[in-house]
């Protein structure tokens, strides 16, 4: 028989602690009956509670509530100088940093160079600059960097991270590396696991389980389970421009587990581009291609689903009829042949982000899996339905298919949001509690 440990009183103290901190960083400013109406717990003890928190400098009053009968009540909330949270978005062409209060307000935001050499203490002084362009009052408590890559935990080192890109990066032990060279606490996270962590407060919020695939010049995903990232055993988990795919080289072609194949080599950015080009679709770059392919695709009154599937693009199974009907109704003009013709390459494009997504789904089954990165955010609204199409007929999985609805850089969102999930949880000494103690 399992025996109840009783709380004492310092552990009582700390719960009720954390839980009038918490509804304050939730709900506040607030009054001290409010505290105790909305905690459950006594006015003499939300009393005493505020006053800890006063004396420890976590709360601080905010002024008098007036307009209301009756005496006036004292409002507080939480000290946002208590502490300050940095983020960090590393990508080969600029670092981009955001620093924060604990309260959430941004208080600045810059972009600086990368590394000038593929050395560490080049890396460490590109670092250091960058943060210096977004300063805090005080250090920050937590800096969450993402990157393209992920840390493998078994050996401390950035892997499926390629050295063209991030050399600078690729020594030993890094996290801990860099933290000791900047003095700060740094935490390495991958960049499409961050876009992640943005979306659960967004497209993602009423979904504890999903799948985020970031469809961009490269191929990533994101899994999250119960509400939770899976960052897997190595720390792989989502690397799926690796996953082996029918029309694509394998590994063994390739002549190496990191170069050109499965996945990534049938619908990455380069991949769609050239796709697009023969069906006739202009333009420099994927985004361009695929924003005029939607763009003809809107000039007819047809449905779209007649132009085609993934499946005479050889990636894909015929889907049904009638999915991307309303999708692709829209203004524009153009011939008729070039009208089918950017349909047919738009289904052809969806059927490849859905031969992938058919074996991630399978395994995971996500409830919803959102599509982020350029090449989605040009496709839209028409691709996204086309895509979900496609995935209902490769897959026996319900799971609907959204857009992102992160505005700006979800990567930095992410990245802020971890780094002030983990200073909250350090200077209120945890997360919310269920309950607090009467």
């Amino acid at each position: 028989m399992t025996e109840l440990v009783r709380g004492t009183p310092g552990l009582v103290r700390a719960v009720n602690d954390r839980a009038a901190l918490h509804l304050l960083l939730r709900q506040g400013p607030l009054t001290r009956p409010e505290i105790s109406r909305l905690t459950g717990l006594s006015k003499p003890t939300a009393s005493q509670v505020l006053a800890r928190l006063e004396g420890a400098g976590l709360v601080v009053g905010n002024g008098l509530r007036t307009g209301l009968p009756g005496r006036v009540p004292e409002t507080y909330r939480v000290n946002a100088a208590a502490a300050y949270a940095t983020a960090v978005d590393v990508t080969p062409d600029r670092i981009a940093v955001r620093t924060a209060d604990l309260a959430g307000a941004v208080l600045g935001e810059a972009e600086a160079p990368v590394p000038a050499g593929p050395g560490r203490e080049a890396l460490v002084e590109a670092l250091r600059a960058a943060l210096a362009l977004a300063p805090a009052p005080r250090p920050p408590r937590r800096v969450v960097v993402g990157v393209q890559g992920a840390v493998d935990p078994t050996t401390g080192r950035l892997a499926y991270a390629s050295e063209e890109d991030m050399a600078a990066w690729l020594f030993p032990d890094v996290e801990r590396t860099l933290a000791e060279a900047l003095g700060l606490p740094v935490r390495i996270e991958n960049d499409v696991n961050l876009a992640a962590v943005a979306e659960r407060a967004h497209a993602a919020a009423d979904c504890p389980d999903f799948v985020l695939l970031w469809a961009d010049e490269g191929l990533g995903a994101a899994l999250v389970i119960g509400g939770r990232l899976h960052r897997g055993h190595f720390g792989g988990a989502g690397e799926v421009g690796y996953l082996p795919l029918p029309g694509a080289p394998t590994a063994r072609e390739a002549g190496h587990p990191y170069g050109r194949h499965g996945y990534q080599e049938l619908a990455g950015g380069e991949a769609i581009r050239d796709l697009l080009h023969a069906h006739g679709v202009p333009g420099a770059d994927f985004t361009e291609t695929v924003t005029e392919a939607v763009r003809r695709a809107g000039a007819g009154s047809g449905t779209g689903a007649e132009a085609g599937t993934g499946a005479e693009d050889g990636a894909g199974a015929g889907g049904r009829a009638g999915t991307g009907a309303a999708a692709m109704a829209g203004a524009g003009s153009g011939a008729p042949e070039s009208v089918e013709a950017a349909r047919a390459g738009l289904a052809a494009v969806a059927g490849r982000l859905a031969s992938g997504l058919a074996s991630i789904v399978t395994v995971v089954d996500p409830g919803l899996v959102v599509i982020a990165g350029r090449l989605c955010a040009a496709g839209g609204e028409p691709l996204r339905a086309l895509v979900e199409r496609e995935l209902h007929a490769l897959a026996h999985s319900r799971a609907r298919i959204r857009l992102s609805a992160v505005t700006g850089n979800p990567v930095l969102a992410g990245a802020l949001d971890l780094a002030l999930t983990a200073v909250r949880d350090e200077v209120f000494g945890g997360p919310p509690p269920v309950t607090p103690c009467p």
